[in-house]
């Protein structure tokens, strides 16, 4: 049921031995834009469906626990970067349903959708389902959800090119010129140029009202009631195993590691149910996150800047408050720029993969499904992109599923 670590898990020894300021900057890198733009998707939903400040302060806490005790517990067993962080897609889903569902009835829904994680999960199917999928289709969803943030640089450098253009020329600086992006790794570069951009101009504009400093947990009974369950558990579900689930598997392979594909669903569905004690989404592993923490460095360092990424998540539960408040207090373009600069290597291998080989015709048809921005019965786009393109795939492309079933 569970994988087998391949080597023994590290110690604090072989984690200050691994650590250095590429893979620290990494993990503070993943920190930073899981604590801008997501969260300002989750307080946005938040506010719209009525939840009071203290029930979206304890909804932040959560997910940055859940993530920061995920991704340390299973880096450092599995010595591999293994992100962890809450589902976007799942909280934009949550929306419409805030709307004329009760607080309480969501959050049964969180519960029970946590439960089924965790079950299929101890099943092992789904480590079956992902095996039984080509690799070119499943990136080719990657490339389509991660494609966004490619064309981010270009509208942050053009809606604000006084943060955004020193940002990008330093990263295209460091990169081109090897002596200097040995020195200075080029995603830290432009972290620093768009920090002392963003201060420069003036553009930090921090909330003067203040508030509280740290988070203080609220637990919201869970209401169990068949409408929400009926409306929110499976594709709660589905969203967490196979559309970002799916997303961190491309996305470590991707990049040589071996991701635990069942541990992952065990994990998620067990973290999924700490995240509904305080009102939060569910846990997954995601795509983004895990792209940022193994953009640079030796494969078997890349572990380190997972851990540093949780530990940070955990100092940020802590002051949730606090940093949420400096987090959004940065210009929108910041983040963006960061994020898509980080992203690039990531994007450029998404596409490598869909579209070198085989499956060809199967990773378009993904691409452009998911693309779209099919939704269907509350379930993502990546979903249906990934079920039609394989079925295409099957269909029309025979010769490449009897050539790799044979390998």
């Amino acid at each position: 049921m569970l994988e087998r670590a391949e080597q023994r898990p590290a110690g604090i020894r072989d984690l200050l031995r691994d650590v250095g300021g590429v893979y620290a900057s990494n993990g503070v890198i993943g920190l930073v834009f899981s604590a801008s733009g997501p969260i300002a998707v989750t307080l946005a939903v938040g506010a719209a469906g009525g939840l009071s400040q203290a029930e979206m302060a304890s909804w932040v806490c959560g997910i940055f626990l859940s993530a920061g005790l995920a991704t340390i517990v299973m880096s450092l067993l599995y010595r591999q970067p293994l992100g962890f962080a809450w589902s976007i897609p799942g909280t934009v889903l949550l929306g419409p349903s805030l709307q004329h569902l009760s607080f309480p009835e969501v959050v049964g829904a969180f519960f029970v959708s946590g439960v089924l994680v965790l079950a299929l999960g101890a099943t092992g199917v789904v480590r079956r389902i992902m095996a039984a999928i080509p690799m070119p289709i499943v990136m080719a969803m990657v490339a389509a959800v991660f494609l966004r943030f490619g064309t981010d640089i270009v509208s942050s450098t053009q809606a604000n090119p006084v943060v955004a253009g020193p940002m990008v020329l330093v990263f295209v600086l460091l990169a081109a010129v090897p002596a200097l992006g040995r020195r200075i790794p080029p995603v830290l570069g432009t972290l620093i140029a768009g920090v002392i951009a963003v201060a420069a101009s003036g553009q930090f504009a921090l909330d003067a009202a203040g508030g509280p400093v740290l988070a203080t947990p609220v637990f919201t009974a869970p209401e169990f009631s068949w409408a929400a369950q009926l409306e929110l558990v499976v594709p709660l579900a589905i969203t967490v195993l196979i559309v970002q689930n799916g997303q961190g598997v491309a996305v470590l392979r991707s990049a040589g590691h071996r991701p635990p594909v069942n541990a992952f669903a065990l994990a998620s569905g067990g973290f999924s149910i700490l995240n509904a004690c305080f009102g939060a989404v569910s846990a997954c592993v995601t795509g983004p996150t895990n792209a940022l923490l193994t953009s640079s460095g030796e494969k078997h360092r890349q572990y380190t800047a997972a851990v540093v990424y949780g530990l940070l998540s955990l100092l940020f539960a802590l002051f949730a408050p606090t940093l949420t408040r400096l987090m959004l207090a940065t210009p929108e373009t910041f983040v963006l720029a960061l994020g898509g600069i980080a992203m690039l290597k990531a994007l450029q291998q998404a596409f490598v993969t869909a579209f070198a080989t085989k499956f060809t015709l199967g990773a378009l048809v993904t691409f452009v499904v998911t693309i779209s921005g099919l939704d269907l019965f509350n379930i993502h786009a990546a979903f249906w992109g990934i079920l039609i393109g394989y079925g295409v795939s099957r269909l029309m492309e025979r010769t490449d599923h009897s050539t790799a079933s044979r390998h």
